[in-house]
């Protein structure tokens, strides 16, 4: 791994679609200047994307477009990538980009399949390069907070907690054939889309891994090929069992319903822990569409939690893994490995009556 040491690391983006636009680029690399100052360790250089015509909003951010992500590879200039194509194809970028000596941040889910994610993880280990998926809820300074407020034993004894991510999506025959509501093989449907976010945020606030789940499906009423929603109980290696409700099927009124329902609750004997949009694409700028929010309910009332300082979750993604690279210090993608095995356990377990299954 040849060491950086007098700039910033350069990224290309592979798949330049409108989350890679307006999340990836104008937030986590800074590109929209009017909201936020260049980052400290990285720069965007160019994207790429099977649709030439995004090299238009390329160009409006000031990007180089490549022709393709070979172009990207054989470019001296770049240093790494950020991997955002379709989920089937996170393991091809990744590969061929490992293989060309540049480092990865792969989109969220690493892969489609365990075997691929090894794939992934021991290439990257082999060719000593920083590999990492983009788990960036980690970073909302709300869930910093929660993390903190947990540790500290402001709840009391906690016995109980649960996320959810429950929407609507895939009513309409055009929803029901994008790939989040029809493609399985591309981990769509609420366990592989969202109740992802759910296991790695739990793993994150509790500091503890996920060791084995049950869940079950709900009943089928909607006219989409991916499960309409499910209930997962799980088990995390310092004994707390929590739980997971993820679903395409709740309608939650409008943009208001849909984004506070976005969160979780922690449970303690002396109070109890509320987030409002804090398990989304949110970081907590004034400027958003929805005010997030983290609430502490005791025998005193409910107190508004407020961070001290909003930081970009997806900068911090972005800063972290060029850091590992300055540093020298490659990171590695276990955890992306883990979150797929999770979400595979899920399904497993609802295929066959709720059993329970261990996450190895």
């Amino acid at each position: 791994m040849k060491k950086i040491t007098d700039r910033k690391v350069r990224y290309a983006i592979i798949g330049f679609g409108g989350i890679a636009e307006n999340r990836i680029a104008k937030e986590g690399f800074a590109c929209d200047t009017k909201r936020f100052a260049p980052l400290k360790n990285a720069e965007l250089v160019g994207v790429t994307d099977i649709n030439p015509a995004r090299q238009k909003a390329a160009a409006a951010l000031g990007l180089k477009f490549y022709k393709n992500q070979d172009e990207i590879f054989a470019d001296n200039l770049i240093d790494a990538v950020f991997v955002a194509v379709n989920n089937t194809n996170h393991v091809h970028a990744t590969c061929a980009a490992l293989a060309a000596g540049k480092h990865v941040i792969v989109e969220k889910p690493l892969a489609t399949s365990v075997a691929d994610a090894r794939k992934m993880i021991t290439l990257a280990s082999r060719k000593r390069l920083s590999l990492s998926v983009d788990h960036m809820m980690v970073f909302n300074p709300r869930n910093v907070l929660a993390k903190r407020y947990i540790k500290e034993g402001k709840l009391g004894e906690i016995n109980d907690g649960c996320f959810h991510m429950e929407f609507a999506c895939g009513y309409t025959p055009v929803e029901a054939a994008t790939w989040r509501c029809s493609k399985i093989e591309e981990m769509g449907g609420p366990i592989g889309d969202v109740a992802s976010h759910c296991f790695y945020v739990a793993e994150y606030l509790f500091d503890s891994e996920i060791t084995g789940l049950a869940a079950c499906y709900y009943p089928k009423q909607m006219p989409m090929r991916a499960e309409d929603g499910a209930y997962i109980r799980f088990d995390l290696a310092c004994g707390l069992q929590l739980s997971a409700r993820v679903a395409f099927c709740e309608r939650r009124g409008g943009l208001v319903g849909n984004l506070s329902n976005l969160g979780f609750e922690v449970y303690g004997e002396s109070g109890v822990l509320r987030s409002f949009g804090t398990m989304f694409q949110l970081s907590g700028y004034a400027d958003e569409a929805y005010p997030i929010r983290l609430e502490l309910e005791n025998a005193s009332g409910v107190k508004n939690l407020v961070p001290r300082k909003i930081v970009n979750i997806y900068q911090q993604v972005i800063e972290n893994h060029a850091k590992s690279i300055l540093d020298g210090k490659p990171v590695n993608a276990d955890a992306g490995l883990h979150n797929l095995k999770c979400c595979l356990a899920a399904h497993r377990s609802a295929q066959n009556g709720g059993k329970y299954y261990k996450v190895r």
